[in-house]
């Protein structure tokens, strides 16, 4: 038996239908679950149900109990342990009334995370739903499996487009977008660019140039009276009286800062007579040069309307504008090189796709030809199976078809069987496969079996049993003398109530209870010695 994988080490069961609180220890290898019937068995495949996300019915709280709890510990190897170095605690509770309740590791999870956990180690095959086979992904994962299709090449190259196209669309759209926004920011550059702007103050001095041609009559006559009234006067100016002031003060050492300000003042009115006398002779009418003025300030400020609210910001949107041109210059030189590499990796991935679809095709016939001959010696001699390898690209679409009975036609697995057949079948897969999950359970997989056909059928768990942990509930003595560990399930009745016991059964106790299923005499004498011979002629030194 081998212990490198993932196994449910304890199962522990509280307030479930007939069960009032057991703990199951379990160990690597086969395990059968037996007893009589009623006795709670198929209670134990529900608990890991539960913990698979299966449907919390109310109903299954044992009577008098607000809720019903399963936990489940699994030892993990190294390479797949949490923080809690190789264990995995998984629970889930059902309450007689509120919501059901889950933890991962002692923490509060979602059903839905529960249910992703414990479906990457657990496996349920016969009435329950948890099956993972009947879906078209696990199928084709089981195909790729059996047939050692690489598709590591095939996700790589999925993964490579992806990637392209992602950095493709992130350029900003297609070309014909890219270059509807050049003819744009062209035009918008070029109109700032014709403008000529000297300066963002432009404006400002043009302003102020039409602001004075506008009025120059009115400003020429202001500047006359005013330098009258420096220059001219009936006796004399007022330059000649500050120049007759400053004399007067000449000599007066402590008036000397008093005759200083009035030479200081004197050079200014001076210099003001000179420049209002500028004004008065050179500021003329110029209606050519004012309307040139204001035909340009109407360019600015029609710019400023669509591109800023001053010059300054007309001028900063021109450089945005032509970053933003070389910007896409660069994009469309990249989306050049990328469009050659996304032709290129289209051309990878269809020659990946076409692999592995052919692979899947040519794998298919053969993979059917093995588990129907499993089948057959499954109990299930008429069972033909086919599976079909549809759709484009890799042909994603794998579906196993099986037609169970003579004159039954060949149906997808979820229709197509009953719950022993389709557990049958789902053994017979796993057989055919080697990766497998965890733990898998079997419920009625020897349905309606016997004989030959029951032995063949614990030969079978007992082979699957050598790479995974394999539960499964059986009335056939012939599957559970296969088993490395047999589990039995008793009813007893304690003050009135039914309640169920699980005891792990060593050696003595596996004789009664094999003596139990094939008589339904555990002290019979010939049924013990039968029950002898099955646990010797089983035994495996390599497996136990």
């Amino acid at each position: 038996m081998s212990t490198a994988g993932p196994i449910l080490v304890e199962l522990r069961v509280r307030n479930l239908g007939v069960i009032d609180d057991v703990i199951v220890a379990l160990g690597p290898g086969m395990t059968a679950l037996t007893g009589e019937t009623g006795a709670g068995k198929t209670l134990l495949v529900e608990a890991l149900s539960l913990l698979l996300g299966g449907r919390g019915d109310p109903s299954m709280v044992r009577a008098g109990a607000d809720e019903a709890l399963v936990e489940g510990r699994f030892y993990l190897p190294d390479d797949l342990s949490d923080e809690d170095a190789g264990e995995l605690l998984l629970a889930r509770s059902v309450a007689r009334a509120g919501r059901s309740k889950a933890w991962i590791d002692g923490r509060m999870a979602s059903i839905g995370a529960l249910a992703e956990r414990a479906g990457q180690l657990i496996e349920l095959h016969g009435q329950h739903q948890h099956r993972s086979l009947i879906h078209t992904d696990a199928q084709r994962r089981a195909l790729d499996a059996y047939g050692h299709i690489d598709l590591g090449p095939l996700e790589a190259a999925r993964f490579d487009l992806r990637r392209l196209v992602q950095e493709s669309a992130s350029l900003g759209g297609d070309a014909r977008q890219r270059a509807r926004e050049v003819d744009l920011l062209r035009y918008q550059v070029d109109e700032i660019d014709s403008a000529a702007i000297e300066d963002p103050g432009e404006d400002e001095r043009l302003e102020a140039q039409e602001d004075r041609l506008a009025a120059a009559a009115a400003y020429r006559e202001a500047a006359a009276v005013a330098f009258s009234a420096v220059t001219d006067s009936d006796e004399t100016s007022a330059v000649d009286r500050l120049a007759a002031a400053a004399q007067a003060l000449v000599g007066a050492k402590p008036l000397e800062p008093l005759g200083d300000r009035v030479r200081t003042i004197m050079a200014d009115l001076t210099d003001l007579a000179t420049e209002l006398r500028s004004v008065v002779e050179t500021w003329d009418d110029d209606p050519e040069r004012l309307e040139e003025l204001r035909l340009r300030r109407q360019l600015f400020h029609e710019l400023q309307r669509k591109y800023g609210t001053d010059l300054a910001e007309v001028l900063a949107f021109a450089e945005e504008a032509r970053a933003r041109l070389e910007a896409i210059d660069a994009e469309e030189q990249r989306a050049r090189v990328l469009d050659d590499a996304i032709a290129e990796a289209q051309s990878r991935l269809a020659a990946e796709e076409e692999s592995v679809a052919g692979s899947r095709r040519a794998v298919a016939p053969r993979l059917a030809a093995v588990i129907e001959e499993s089948l057959h010696s499954l109990a299930m001699p008429s069972a033909r199976v086919a599976i079909t390898v549809e759709g484009t690209g890799a042909a994603d679409q794998v579906t196993f078809l099986l037609g169970a009975n003579p004159g039954e036609p060949m149906q997808p697995l979820a229709k197509a069987a009953s719950g022993g057949e389709l557990a049958r079948t789902m053994l017979a897969v796993r057989l055919a496969i080697t990766e497998s999950p965890a733990v898998m359970t079997f419920d009625e997989v020897d349905s309606g079996v016997g004989g030959t056909a029951a032995s063949a059928v614990g030969t079978a768990l007992s082979d699957l049993a050598r790479g995974t942990q394999v539960l499964v509930v059986t009335h056939l003595a012939q599957v559970a003398a296969m088993a490395d560990q047999q589990v039995e399930v008793r009813k007893s009745e304690d003050g009135g109530r039914t309640r169920s016991e699980v005891v792990v059964l060593d050696r003595a106790g596996r004789v009664v209870e094999l003596s139990r299923m094939l008589s339904g005499h555990p002290d019979s004498a010939s049924a013990r010695h039968h029950a002898e011979e099955l646990l010797e002629g089983t035994a495996d030194p390599a497996r136990g």
